[in-house]
């Protein structure tokens, strides 16, 4: 049978160059080329230089034109097959200064791989462009002509003769047979892009016999890559499978972004793209960008803010307008940068804080916070203070800590308006600045104490004011403030008989009972002045002086009445006779008496009886008296025989306004003169007398006798009347004592008064002892008006808190003291005769800080005397009460990324003590600050952060701070649970489990199908642990899809291992804006899928027979050349035809071959055997067998 022709065999070259670069051409000098077709005409005219680059090609490129290159053999076509080589092409215009350089990826088909490659032009095909050029024989220069000749590219490679072809075709040492070569070049115009495309047809010279169909390969893989090479379009594709760009914020609606563009390399409609443009994780973004349709541009559609949201994730799409429509995708990852568009904004509009006063220097006050949400570099905020400190107050102009550097005193100032501000540093485009108003309101602690308006008061009072009148209103001033300045007034002492009431509130002193100018002419009252601090402050020193005017309201008292005297007839003028006294309890004029003698005319004892009042009427009424001190004396002669007897009356009137009087009678008796003395009945008398005698009364009568007639005795006090206490008169016959004055028991204890009697003219004395006794004449007195103790309120019941004692001038039971509470209270109690107070229930200074308790000490003489004080006890605090927390526990939460000494929340306590019992500082230590995480400040119990957190360490901090008041000795602690969430941020990019991942995928998986998953893991939550996955290198041309959000690894051609046993990629992950990524290396496991190769063969060996020659191969001479390009087949060999006689002994597992003993001898030989050879997969499951035959010639000579 004659050979059949040889096949056409298509050799396929593409080239493609983007942003509007022609491919492949040479220098056009002499001619012009030109695409038909109207508007889309693309003309190359003079002028356009095209070359390739050479020194820049790949060696597989180049070595395509070399005898047993790349592209010799089967294995040789594998490795060329659909691989994208670059193809350096220069370009340029003749007016143009540079030359651009591109380098499209091309795809080589050799033209001996015929198996691989499916024809795209059928024999008798229309060109598609006129430029088509026939060339004689292969290995000669194609395309375009150069001008004078010459190699453009490349030259094909030389033919040789496919395998299968070989035995039937092919001869010993023969080549194929001659083929023509047709050149198709034609050229496209897209967008922005031209395309060249170059198609080599290899076909049979006339004459050549036609080739039959090769035989067939059932169940074999060749078939399939063939048809997976076909196809009407390509699918767009961009350059890179993500982009990220940065565009400052604020910018205007239409600020330029970026241009996205991707390339078709098909013609028409097929070619001509549109871009479209979503919003990836958040639908936000799609509302601040835009994309031209047609050129791929982005802007912005609005200004951005970095801080409403910092990154936008896109997806891009470039869709071609073909049949079917093919597109492709791109990601876009726009980060906003930052400007200084943001002031500082404080925590608060206006910060309001009260602080104690006479804080010592360095208290820290309270922290100021701005935050600023630009980004740090635009947000390092600085502190300080504008005005209002007055030297007071400074800020820490990095923490913002508002402390105190002089002492705070609420009486200078009692309030502070400071103006802080805070700057942020910022330097694009300036820094920005606010300021907050800071209220500070001193409180007020008790350190002043009340002041009277003056030193001492002093009120003339008449003592006929009537009851309940205000005479007087004490006023004192406290320089503190609330409660602490609210002063209550009270008496301390002085108050004798409770005379006065002094209204607790006003200040005011009432009269609430009568006054007795005569009883008390002055009161000297000391009066307190207590505010209602806690402890309170207590002034005592004031002084009011009450001085009561005396009234004339009292009549002149005769100290006797009647008064009685006698007197010698013989005595001379001038004569003292009688000292009529009377006493006026009133003072002053009031008190000044004057004296006269009334109804002297009706006294006349046997003579006429005028009746007369004025004793000036009475010209012989022979006694007359001294006006102002009272002394009767004779006027006139006496004669006992003419009157014996006078009895008149004399009165005694004050000179008071209207003045007062009163009368006494006097009776006189003339007394004979005799010769013998007047005797006392007892010479000496003896008599006790009590010192509060009235005035007034009778002491003691003396008796003495005349022995003569008629005689008449008269008494007088002649001695010993010390400070004229006494006095002496005459009744009834004897002499009367009487008390003149009071008398004083401190000051004389006895009298010895000599009292004469005489009758005229003889006397006689005696002696009166008068001894005083002790009257209660003297009050108990506390040795101070006001007494201060005090108790601290832990002191058990029963304790003593102290002694208050008084003392009486007075003796015995006059003088024996008894202590009584005026208004007892519960809570103490008062030993009666020591005057020890002891406390009889617990104290509680939180219930009350103070007791004021009148002590009154009377004495048990009769009437008994008093006296009161008053006795401050002051409550002492004790450190008795636990601080309490507001609530029972405390949640907050703040970010990641928040800069240190950002509050977190803010906890607060009490403590029901005071002063440093009750003032509270807040601690982690002894609790739980998150190993240092968090700080707080001790006086206003604000937590902050200090450094920055991690959420990914720690997403939940249980922390556990301490109240502790600064109680002595030991201070008191409460704590509470605080929780702090850490509110998460994109701060951590993907993570992949290995830098570099291996994976193996069985060859055939179906096209489409998932062959592997890859995943990375976001240590983040929510929103920002969304990953976007992304082949970024390796993928070319496009053999796998990774879909964006699964990470499901797809296979979008037919894996074969023999073609291409592993893979190399790169893939990212992407938390926008944070990246990652990793090498992936994808292992093909094989399959049984490709039949063993074997050629034909020949098999030569010479036998030189002697009888004595040994030469005879006995061995194995060799093995099949049989091979599988599955590497896991075993082999089976067999022999299938001619070797019915064994002349070759085959191993079937190995191949190898022997010669049969049979072959020894002389005789030529020649044997045509057909050898068949089958593979089978050793995995199990279901059998799979694919054979190959083969001729083998042996020759023996």
């Amino acid at each position: 049978m004659a050979p059949s022709p040889p096949p056409v065999l298509p050799a396929l070259v593409f080239l493609a160059a983007a942003a509007a670069l022609p491919a492949l051409g040479l220098q056009a000098a002499a001619w012009e080329m030109r695409v038909p077709g109207g508007a889309r005409a693309f003309a190359l005219g003079p002028g356009w230089t095209f070359r390739s680059d050479t020194t820049r090609a790949p060696r597989e490129l180049l070595d395509v034109s070399r005898p047993g290159g790349p592209g010799a053999g089967i294995r040789g076509c594998a490795r060329l097959a659909g691989r994208p080589l670059p193809l350096q092409v220069r370009v340029a215009a003749g007016g143009a200064p540079t030359a651009l350089s591109r380098a499209p990826r091309a795809r080589i088909y050799a033209a001996r791989c015929r198996a691989r490659l499916r024809r795209r032009l059928t024999r008798g095909a229309e060109p598609r462009s006129p430029a088509v050029l026939s060339v004689p024989g292969l290995g000669e220069a194609f395309c375009f002509p150069a001008p004078g000749g010459g190699t453009v590219f490349t030259t094909l490679p030389f033919c040789s003769c496919p395998l299968h072809l070989a035995p039937r075709w092919c001869r010993r040492g023969r080549s194929c047979p001659p083929a023509g070569l047709r050149l198709l070049c034609a050229l496209r115009r897209g967008a922005d892009a031209i395309w060249v495309e170059l198609e080599l047809e290899l076909e049979a010279t006339p004459g050549t016999p036609a080739v039959s169909p090769p035989l067939p390969q059932a169940r074999t893989k060749v078939a399939r890559r063939s048809r997976r090479g076909a196809g009407s379009s390509t699918s767009p594709q961009f350059p890179l499978p993500s982009y990220q760009v940065s565009v400052p914020e604020n910018e205007p609606a239409g600020t330029a972004v970026i241009e996205l563009r991707a390339h078709d390399p098909d013609e028409g409609e097929a070619g001509r793209l549109s871009y479209q443009m979503e919003a990836l994780f958040d639908e936000r973004s799609s509302g601040y960008f835009l994309i031209d349709a047609a050129t791929g541009a982005v802007t912005t559609a609005r200004a951005l803010d970095r801080e409403t949201k910092d990154t936008h994730v896109l997806k891009v799409s470039a869709v071609d307008h073909g049949s079917p429509r093919r597109s492709a995708a791109t990601y876009l990852t726009v980060t906003v940068s930052d400007t200084n568009d943001h002031s500082p904004v404080f925590e608060q509009s206006e910060y309001r804080e009260r602080v104690r006063e006479n804080l010592e220097v360095g208290y820290e006050v309270l922290t100021i916070r701005a935050t600023d949400g630009d980004a740090p570099s635009n947000a390092n905020m600085r502190y300080r203070l504008l005005e209002g400190a007055g030297g007071v107050f400074e800020i820490d102009a990095r923490s913002g800590v508002v402390r105190t550097r002089a002492v705070v005193d609420r009486e200078e100032a009692a309030d502070y308006q400071l103006l802080v501000e805070a700057n942020d540093q910022g330097r694009n485009p300036g820094p920005l600045s606010a300021s907050a108003t800071v209220h500070i309101v001193v409180e007020d602690e008790n350190d002043n104490y009340p002041q009277f308006s003056e030193k001492r008061y002093v009120v003339q009072v008449p003592e006929d004011v009537p009851v309940n009148t205000a005479v007087l209103r004490v006023q004192a001033t406290d320089r503190d403030q609330g409660q602490n300045a609210a002063i209550h007034y009270s008496i301390v002492s002085g108050n004798l008989k409770g005379q006065f009431y002094l209204h607790s509130l006003s200040g005011s002193l009432d009269v609430i009972n009568p006054l007795d100018f005569e009883a008390i002419r002055e009161y000297t009252l000391r009066i307190k002045a207590q505010d209602g601090g806690r402890p309170p402050l207590i002034n005592s020193s004031g002084l009011v002086s009450v001085q009561v005017l005396d009234v004339n309201d009292n009549a002149p008292i005769f100290v006797s009445s009647p008064f009685q005297a006698a007197v010698l007839e013989n005595v001379p003028l001038g004569h003292s006779v009688l000292h009529i006294q009377a006493v006026d309890a009133d003072a002053g004029e009031n008190a000044r008496l004057r004296y006269r003698l009334v109804d002297t005319a009706s006294t006349l004892l046997g003579g006429s009886s005028s009746g007369s009042e004025d004793p000036s009427s009475a010209s012989d009424f022979p006694f007359q008296i001294h006006n102002s001190s009272g002394w009767i004396t004779v006027c006139g002669e006496l004669d006992r025989e003419e009157v014996e007897h006078y009895s008149f009356g004399v009165e005694a009137v004050d000179h008071g306004s209207p003045p007062m009087s009163s009368s006494a009678s006097v009776s006189i008796t003339v007394l004979d003169v005799n010769d013998n003395d007047p005797v006392f009945t007892q010479p000496v008398y003896e008599l006790r007398l009590n010192e509060d005698a009235a005035v007034g009364s009778s002491v003691l009568t003396l008796r003495a006798r005349d022995r003569d007639a008629n005689s008449v005795i008269t008494y007088q006090l002649t001695g010993g009347n010390t400070r004229n206490r006494f006095a002496l008169s005459s009744q009834s016959g004897g002499g009367l004592i009487t008390l003149a004055l009071p008398l004083d028991y401190k000051q004389e204890r006895q009298y010895v008064l000599a009292v004469t009697a005489s009758d005229g003219t003889r006397s006689h004395t005696a002696q009166v002892f008068i001894n005083v006794t002790d009257a209660n004449t003297h009050r108990p007195v506390f040795q101070s008006s006001h007494y201060t103790v005090s108790v601290s309120e832990d002191r058990p019941v029963g304790t003593s808190i102290a002694t208050i004692s008084a003392t009486d001038e007075d003796t015995g039971e006059n003088a024996r003291i008894t202590y009584v509470l005026e208004d007892p209270v519960p809570q103490f109690r008062i030993d009666p005769d020591t005057g020890t107070i002891y406390t009889m229930t617990e104290l509680d200074y939180e219930d009350q800080a103070a007791y004021t308790l009148a002590i009154t000490a009377q004495d048990n003489g009769i009437p008994q005397k008093s006296d009161t004080t008053s006795l401050e006890i002051l409550i002492l605090d004790a450190n008795d009460n636990v601080p309490r927390f507001l609530r029972d526990f405390y949640q907050g939460s703040v970010f990641e990324d928040a800069p240190p000494s950002t509050s977190v929340l803010q906890i607060s306590a009490t403590d029901r003590d005071s002063g440093p019992n009750g003032r509270l500082q807040y601690t982690f230590q002894g609790g739980d600050d998150g190993d240092g995480d968090f700080y707080i400040e001790p006086t206003s119990g604000v937590i902050r952060t200090q450094r920055r957190l991690d959420r990914e360490n720690v997403a939940v901090y249980n922390l556990r701070a301490l109240a502790v008041d600064r109680g002595n000795p030991a201070p008191l602690t409460a704590s509470v649970e605080i929780q702090v969430t850490v509110l998460d941020i994109n701060d951590n990019p993907p993570v992949f489990e290995r830098d570099e991942l291996e994976l193996f995928v069985q060859e055939n998986s179906p096209v489409g199908s998932v062959v592997a998953r890859i995943q990375a893991n976001d240590p983040d939550e929510g929103p920002n642990a969304q990953i976007m996955y992304q082949i970024v290198e390796g993928n070319v041309p496009e053999v796998f899809q990774l879909d964006l959000l699964s990470g499901d690894l797809r296979a979008l051609v037919e894996l074969d291992f023999e073609v291409r046993r592993d893979y190399v990629l790169v893939v990212q992950a992407t938390s926008a804006p944070l990246v990652s990524r990793a090498t992936v290396h994808i292992r093909l496991l094989d399959q049984n899928d490709n039949p063993p190769e074997l050629p034909d063969f020949q098999i030569l060996f010479n036998n030189y027979v002697t009888n004595k020659s040994n030469s005879f191969p006995s061995g194995v001479i060799g093995r099949i050349p049989a091979r599988d390009p599955d590497l896991s087949d075993s082999l089976n060999y067999t022999f299938l035809q001619g070797n019915e006689l064994s002349l070759l002994l085959l191993d079937p597992a190995t191949g190898e071959l022997q010669l049969s003993r049979d072959l020894d001898n002389n005789r030529p030989l020649e044997a045509l055997m057909e050898v068949s050879v089958s593979g089978e997969w050793p995995g199990g499951g279901e059998e799979l067998l694919l054979w190959a035959s083969s001729r083998a010639v042996g020759t023996c000579q």
